[in-house]
C-alpha cells in the first residue's frame, strides 16, 4: 500500500463513511471511492462491506487499522520534529526542569520572557534529576535546569543561584519557631517526603548521618511537591527545597531553613557541542531573575 492508499483507508475507517473521509481529506467522494476500489483490488480482499447503507470494516480492515494508526502516529511525530526544527531558528526554546522549578519559577520566567518576545514559543517538560542528561543527550530539550548536576565529559554546567533545603510545616504544629530549625530538633520526628534519592536527598541523608539524627519517614516519594501537598493537607512535616515551599505558600503554612544550612546550586545544563543560543541566553537571564524573586519564610 502506498501512503495515499493508507491515508484514504485510515480516513474511511475512522469516519465510518466515504462522505466523512472526503470531508476530512478535502477531496471528492468519487475520488476516494476510486482509490479504495483500487486498493482492494491490489490487495485481493475487501476492506469494507456495505450493510444497510453503512460501510462496515472487515476483519482484514481491523487488522490493517492498527498498523495504519501507527503509521499516522509516526507521521505526526515527524511533522512535530520538522516543525520544531523550523521554530528553532524562529524563536523556539525546549526546556527541561526539575518538577519543583516547574511549579512557579519556570512559568513566571516564561510568562515574563514572552511579554518581551511574544513570537518565542516554548516546549517544557518536567523531569527528575536522573533524566535531565538523557533528555539533553537525546535532543529532546535544548537546556535543562536542576540541582547540583553530575559531572560528565559532555555536560557543561552554569550556576544560576543558590538554594536551601527547608522544613515545611503547619504553623499550629510548631508555634514560636525561630529563623532556623536545628536538624537535631527532628530527632525521632515523623517526616514526609524525599529523604532518599537524587542529590538533595543524598545531601539531607549525609547530614543526618553526620549528626547521628534519626527520623521516621512515614511517607516516601520522589517529588518535593507531593511532600509539600501532604503537609498542606495536614499529614505532617516535610523536607523540601525552598522553591517548592515558596510555591506552596498559604495561610497557616510555614517553612524554615535548617541549621546547619543544607545548601545546593541551581544549575543550567547543556551539551558541550550545543551551547545556548542568544535567545536562550536571554531567557536564562529572565530565569535567574525569577529565581531571585524569593521572599522570606512566612512570619519573618
Amino acid at each position: 500500500m502506498r501512503f495515499r492508499q493508507i491515508e484514504v483507508f485510515h480516513a474511511i475507517y475512522t469516519t465510518g463513511s466515504i462522505s466523512g473521509a472526503a470531508r476530512t481529506l478535502h477531496v471528492s467522494q468519487p475520488a476516494l471511492s476510486k482509490v479504495l476500489a483500487h486498493t482492494e483490488q491490489q490487495l485481493g480482499m475487501a476492506l469494507f462491506r456495505r450493510v444497510r447503507g453503512r460501510l462496515v470494516p472487515t476483519d482484514e480492515a481491523h487488522a490493517l487499522a492498527n498498523e495504519a494508526a501507527e503509521v499516522f502516529r509516526r507521521l505526526t511525530s515527524l511533522q512535530k520534529t520538522a516543525s520544531n526544527l523550523r521554530f528553532m531558528t524562529d524563536g523556539h526554546i525546549r526546556l527541561a526542569v526539575v518538577p519543583s522549578l516547574g511549579l512557579q519559577v519556570a512559568p513566571l520566567a516564561i510568562a515574563r520572557f514572552r511579554t518581551r518576545y511574544p513570537h518565542t514559543t516554548f516546549e517544557v517538560q518536567t523531569l527528575h534529576h536522573d533524566d535531565l542528561f538523557r533528555a539533553l543527550y537525546e535532543r529532546s530539550c535544548d537546556i535543562a535546569i536542576g540541582y547540583d548536576a553530575p559531572t560528565h565529559p559532555r555536560l557543561k554546567r552554569r550556576d544560576l543561584t543558590d538554594g536551601e533545603l527547608v522544613l515545611m510545616f503547619r504553623e499550629a504544629d510548631m508555634p514560636d519557631v525561630g529563623a532556623r530549625i536545628a536538624l537535631q530538633a527532628l530527632q525521632d520526628r515523623e517526616l514526609l517526603g524525599m529523604t532518599t534519592g537524587g542529590p538533595l536527598g543524598d545531601l539531607f541523608n549525609r547530614e543526618l548521618q553526620r549528626l547521628q539524627v534519626r527520623v521516621r519517614e512515614v511517607v516516601s516519594n520522589q517529588t518535593f511537591y507531593i511532600a509539600a501537598g501532604l503537609t498542606r493537607c495536614g499529614a505532617g512535616m516535610s523536607i523540601v527545597d525552598e522553591f517548592t515551599a515558596q510555591a506552596f505558600a498559604a495561610p497557616g503554612l510555614a517553612w524554615r531553613p535548617l541549621s546547619p544550612a543544607l545548601g545546593f546550586k541551581v544549575q543550567c545544563m547543556f551539551l558541550e557541542e550545543r551551547p545556548p543560543s542568544r535567545l536562550i541566553e536571554g531567557f536564562l537571564k529572565q530565569f535567574s531573575i525569577a529565581l531571585e524573586g524569593r521572599g522570606p519564610p512566612p512570619g519573618l
